[in-house]
Parts: structure tokens; C-alpha cells; sequence
């Protein structure tokens, strides 16, 4: 038990997995453009009566679901929309990660469809993350559309996420979340592919009775409660000077052009078995993608998310909210593909998770125009007292999962 009151209406008893080393202060299933200061209406990981949280109990499923089948099923839903007509069949979204590398592969090399990929990109790409992208698309042998949104909106934006929410990520994850379906609107393709779904990670294992994506993530009704930023709309267009023509790029896509064009959003990984180290292989070798020279800062691997000097700056900004870093999430989800055991992982989570990062760091404040102590003065603030204690002017986690007594 805690004992302090807990911030974002997070579960004031922290419990871990007994399998993986994720807490149930994950959050699950909340669309971003919905987030508030208060992420009012927030879920978080499930963990059951045994102590085994959704992830992990969604991973024990696939071992039990006939892939064949699901792939014959696959062959099925691919035929209904294939075209022979010269005109794009699908649209599979991503930034030349391992990930949509694979996605897109798969689909036009092995079911031979006509895939056209979409990509918002990173808010500053890496090095490595640009050859990656071009290699997806030159090596892969892809057609792309590419959307680069205003950069003034796009820096403002991503500044008031991290003064509002501590989330230096979310522009990149709405546009990532968005662009996709209103680029399919656009050029009349029904079917989008996203990889695999965020049921892998934690969201409710209601998730994966379907292939079909929530339209919760994509699909917006109404304008006035909807927030970027941790800002109403409204508000936004009040106080910054900002025309709906300037946000409308965030936004989903209206439900009403969704029915009209029975656009169908699914998940590859619902009928591929998605295991992220294959996928890496699999895109290492046909689209020439090449992990990173070195460990991410906050982890102990080199191929996830190396794509936007942001990234790093995301999952420190996860650990002081959730107490959850990325070795936390690069841990727990090779535990559930038996690459690690959770004595291994527990190890790697409490030499990495938290690590400051250091690399980007100045690139990415720079890019918004903070300072640093002023970065690191919000985070202090960011800091729920369930999971953190000053001590002498240090931070520690109150209940770090290496000292689980449930473990």
C-alpha cells in the first residue's frame, strides 16, 4: 500500500505482474487526443485475482490460437479488397521501424497486395532513424506519402504537452494515430493495417476479440471535448493564436466520412503470430533496417523506437508519472516471448529504468525552447507521491518491483 494520495487517477496499491515486470500503473486504452491534466476517464493494466496482468495473460492465449486459420482468415479479408486495377489496395502506416517494415513487406511481397505506406514523422529524427525510414521505402520498394505539419504549431504543441501532461511524445503519437485514416479517406482505401495491437503491451484483453481496431483511437464526434496538449480545443484557438485550419492535422478523422466509406482499420498481429525481435530480423534483412550503434539511454536494447530524439525523453517522462520506464516495457515484453527470465528482467529494469537522458536531450529542448532546469522542475512536479519519496534530495521509487514482496 502507498499510503500517499495518488495523481492521475492512478491506482493508489501498486501491483506488480507476477510474471512480467509491469505495475498496474500502465495505463491502457485511453485516446490521446482525450487526455486532460487530469486524465479523467484513465484506465490502467489489469491485473487478476493471481496476479498475472493482461499482456502476459494475452501472450499464454497465442499459444493456443490456430495461426493457420488466422491467416487463411487473413487471405480472406486481403482478397475482398485486393485490386488488379493499378490503384493501392491498403495503407500501412509507420516510419521505417521494425514494425511497419515488416507490415508492409509481408503484405506486398508475400499476399501480394498493393500497399501504400503513410508516414508522420518523427519530431526529430535520428540518424539512424532516416536511413531506416529511407531504406523502408527505397530498399523495401515502397510508394510513401509523407505529412509534415506546420513546424511552429508542431513545436508550440509539443511544448505545452510537456508543461501540460509531461508528454513530450503525444504530437508524434496523435499524428501516427490519425494521419493514416484520413489519408485513406483521401485516396478511397478502405483497409488500413496497423502491426500489432497495444493489447501485446497491456490494453484490456477485450482488445483482442477482433482484428478491427477501436474506433475510439481514430475517430472523433465532438470538436469542443476534445484536448490537445492538455488544452480544449477552444482554448487553444483563444490563447495561442491558433486557427482550427493549424490543428486540424492532430485531430481523427470525422465518423461520418468513416461510415460513408466503411473504412475497416485492423491489426496484422491478429492474425500473424508478432514477436518484436523476429520482426526486427524479418526487417533487418528484407529493407535493410539497422538497429541502433549503441544501448538506448533508459534500456539495455539498441532496435525499439530509435526512430525521434524524443523517444528517449518519452519513456524517462513514463517513469516519473508511472514509475515505469523503458526497460520496464522492453523487459516485460521479452519475458512474454521467452527471450528473458523475470530475474533477468527484474535485474536490467533496476540498473536501467529511469536513466536521465542524456544524448538528445539538449536537441529536443532546444527544438521546443526550454531550459533544462525547467524541464526538470516539471518533472519534479509530474511526480505522484504514491510512487516517489525525496530522500535527502534524491528520488527513489517507493516500491520498486525488485523489492515486490509478492514477487
Amino acid at each position: 500500500m502507498s499510503g500517499s494520495q495518488a495523481k492521475y487517477g492512478l491506482p493508489e496499491q501498486v501491483r506488480f505482474c507476477r510474471r512480467c515486470v509491469m505495475s498496474n500503473q500502465r495505463p491502457a486504452s485511453i485516446p490521446e487526443f482525450a487526455h486532460t491534466p487530469e486524465r479523467r476517464g484513465a484506465r490502467y493494466l489489469h491485473i487478476d485475482d493471481d496476479g498475472v496482468c493482461d499482456a502476459c495473460r494475452y501472450a499464454e492465449r497465442k499459444e493456443q490460437i490456430d495461426w493457420p486459420e488466422r491467416e487463411r482468415e487473413l487471405l480472406a479479408l486481403l482478397d475482398r479488397h485486393r485490386r488488379d486495377d493499378g490503384q493501392y489496395d491498403c495503407v500501412v502506416p509507420g516510419s521505417g521501424g521494425k514494425d511497419s517494415a515488416y507490415a508492409a513487406y509481408v503484405l506486398k511481397y508475400k499476399f501480394g497486395m498493393h500497399p501504400l505506406t503513410v508516414t508522420w514523422p518523427p519530431i526529430l529524427y535520428t540518424d539512424y532513424g532516416w536511413r531506416n525510414f529511407r531504406n523502408w521505402i527505397e530498399v523495401g520498394g515502397f510508394d510513401n506519402v509523407t505529412f509534415k505539419p506546420n513546424g511552429r504549431v508542431h513545436q508550440l504543441l509539443t511544448r505545452l504537452a510537456i508543461e501540460n501532461l509531461l508528454h513530450p511524445f503525444q504530437t508524434f503519437i496523435l499524428g501516427q494515430k490519425s494521419l493514416a485514416p484520413k489519408v485513406a479517406l483521401r485516396y478511397k482505401i478502405p483497409l488500413i493495417f496497423y502491426g500489432e495491437s497495444e493489447a501485446e503491451y497491456g490494453n484490456p484483453l477485450s482488445e483482442t476479440q477482433t482484428s478491427l481496431r477501436d474506433r475510439s483511437y481514430y475517430v472523433m464526434s465532438h470538436l469542443a471535448d476534445t484536448y490537445l496538449a492538455g488544452i480544449s480545443i477552444p482554448e487553444l484557438l483563444e490563447k495561442h493564436t491558433l486557427s482550427l485550419n493549424d490543428l486540424m492535422c492532430y485531430l481523427p478523422a470525422d465518423y461520418r466520412e468513416v461510415e460513408q466509406t466503411r473504412l475497416e482499420v485492423h491489426y496484422l498481429g491478429y492474425y500473424l503470430k508478432w514477436t518484436p525481435q523476429e520482426a526486427y530480423y524479418y526487417a533487418v534483412e528484407h529493407t535493410g533496417f539497422a538497429a541502433r550503434p549503441v544501448r538506448t539511454e533508459g534500456t539495455y536494447s539498441k532496435y525499439n523506437s530509435i526512430d525521434d530524439k524524443i523517444d528517449d525523453l518519452h519513456y524517462y517522462t513514463t517513469c516519473i508519472k508511472f514509475g515505469l520506464g523503458r526497460a520496464s516495457y522492453d523487459a516485460s515484453q521479452e519475458i512474454r516471448n521467452r527471450h528473458l527470465t523475470r530475474d533477468e528482467a527484474v535485474a536490467l529494469v533496476r540498473r536501467f529504468d529511469g536513466e536521465a537522458p542524456k544524448r538528445y536531450l539538449h536537441d529536443v529542448l532546444d527544438y521546443i525552447g526550454m531550459e533544462p532546469d525547467r524541464f526538470f522542475e516539471l518533472c519534479d512536479t509530474f511526480r505522484s507521491p504514491h510512487l516517489w519519496t525525496n530522500d535527502g534530495g534524491q528520488w527513489r521509487l517507493r516500491h520498486p518491483v525488485w523489492e515486490d514482496p509478492d514477487a
